[in-house]
């Protein structure tokens, strides 16, 4: 009897598992069998068009002109007249060196011209009583000396001529003036200080900005793509094309930029080309020094739009956006070829007219995810917003991922 008590308790604790089992079986699955819900997102309808064909290059802006102003006189700095760092116009005073000596020596010129031109009448007339007594009380050598004396006379009237105009121009020059428009350094002489004519030391510096240049690279190899996408496009010629401007916090310039041809070299140490773009900058938004990224359209050409802000790349450099499958679930696609097209991808192949293009909310959903999808646009600021949304008010504001 005590062996078999361990048996039958065994055998009761089963019994009741298995019925226990067989409850659960008979009964319907609960939230754990639920099926996965679908989280919406934000789609965009992409339809075939033609798109700019465009490539994007880094540069660096440059001034337009500089020049360092050095002085051609010597003599005291009496007066500085402008305001460092301030805008100054073509023919400005900039410096006024004492004029005191100068204006002697003009005056001394002007006297020296008196004097000569006062024995000119003298000669002629000694010339003409020579000329009349040739041969009858005159020798021939006299007379000669007589017209010698008088070419003396007027060339002595033109030298102090010459040395008045001498004396002209360095007073002129003590007054210093702004050779073009620009923008002033501060200067590095005060009043009271000597300068010198042609020193090393400029003693101020003005940069013209408007317009300005922008010195972009790109390696030689493709330069010769580049070349070679122009070639294939509707644009005729080098001069019209057109550059865009990208600054530094991302902004697009409102001002367009025509190719300098002056500059077209290629680096023997980087291999490097330089290219360098004209634009206006009337504001002096851009200034020399800063770096930005230009955009240059090479043509036009038919396909599909992504936005950057839809796209990423795999570990093989493709591009890959999200889709909404016929299914309504997140497909992932990966394109090999893609050109740039502004602020999009353009591509031509793996995609048809009325697809859905995910473009918000790709953080929280993975491939193979039911989605619902959400009609959305992306206004000219590259900003996710409602299909339905007035352009005005939160249209601003970037939709969240």
């Amino acid at each position: 009897m005590i062996r078999r008590a361990p048996l039958i308790s065994s055998a009761l604790a089963l019994g009741v598992l298995l019925a226990a089992c067989s409850d659960n079986a008979s009964k319907p699955a609960g939230n754990a069998g639920a099926a996965q819900p679908a989280s919406p997102v934000g789609v965009i309808t992409l339809n075939k068009g033609s798109f700019p064909v465009t490539t994007i290059l880094p540069g660096r802006a440059e001034t337009f002109q500089t020049a360092d102003i050095r002085p051609q006189v010597s003599g005291l700095i009496r007066e500085i007249v402008f305001k460092e760092g301030g805008e100054i116009k073509k023919g400005d005073l900039l410096y006024q060196i004492e004029d005191a000596p100068y204006i002697a020596a003009v005056e001394q010129a002007k006297a020296a011209i008196s004097k000569a031109e006062a024995s000119v009448p003298s000669a002629e007339s000694n010339l003409d009583r020579y000329q009349r007594l040739v041969g009858s009380g005159a020798t021939q050598i006299e007379f000669e000396t007589a017209k010698t004396t008088l070419l003396q006379a007027k060339a002595e009237v033109e030298s102090a001529k010459a040395a008045l105009s001498a004396a002209q121009i360095d007073l002129d020059h003590t007054r210093i003036i702004a050779p073009f428009d620009g923008i002033i350094d501060q200067t590095a002489y005060n009043v009271g200080n000597v300068v010198s004519a042609n020193q090393t030391t400029a003693l101020t510096t003005i940069r013209q900005l408007d317009p300005i240049y922008i010195s972009l690279t790109e390696s030689s190899t493709n330069l010769l793509k580049l070349r070679d996408a122009m070639a294939a496009s509707d644009i005729k010629g080098a001069a019209n094309v057109v550059f865009h401007l990208i600054l530094e916090d991302g902004k697009e310039y409102n001002q367009q930029g025509k190719l300098d041809m002056s500059k077209q070299v290629v680096s023997e140490t980087t291999g490097t080309f330089i290219i360098r773009v004209l634009f206006p900058n009337p504001d002096r938004v851009v200034l020399p020094g800063m770096y930005v990224r230009a955009t240059v359209e090479l043509g036009a050409e038919n396909g599909y739009a992504l936005p950057q802000l839809a796209t990423s790349r795999d570990a093989n450099g493709r591009l890959t956006a999200q889709f909404v499958s016929a299914e309504g679930k997140v497909e992932t696609r990966a394109f090999e070829n893609s050109s740039p097209s502004n602020n999009s991808w353009l591509v031509t192949e793996g995609i048809k007219d009325g697809d859905q293009l995910i473009v918000s909310g790709l953080q929280s959903i993975t491939s193979g995810m039911p989605v619902k999808p959400v009609p959305m646009k992306i206004t000219d600021n590259g900003v996710v917003v409602a299909a339905d949304q007035p352009a005005a008010g939160d249209a601003q504001k970037p939709a969240a991922n």
